[in-house]
């Protein structure tokens, strides 16, 4: 389980990320590129927190530029 520290940090230092379109959660986040199919197979097909079933579709893909971490 990560704490939300690492939530937060991995965050700005991954340039991807994959969150479920329901509950918001976390399903991949790294800095190897993981495509959706690989995440859906990887978790069973549903989210792991609200269980809703996962699925893809090109039109709500969202590629967006890198935010700058936040100064201490």
């Amino acid at each position: 389980m990560r704490t939300d520290v690492q939530r937060g940090l991995s965050r700005f230092l991954s340039p991807q990320r994959i969150i479920c379109a329901k509950c918001g959660e976390p399903l991949y986040t790294g800095i190897e590129l993981e495509t959706p199919s690989e995440t859906i197979q990887r978790l069973g097909g549903y989210c792991p927190k609200c269980g809703k079933k996962l699925g893809f579709a090109i039109e709500n893909l969202k590629i967006q530029p890198q935010s700058t971490p936040p100064t201490q």
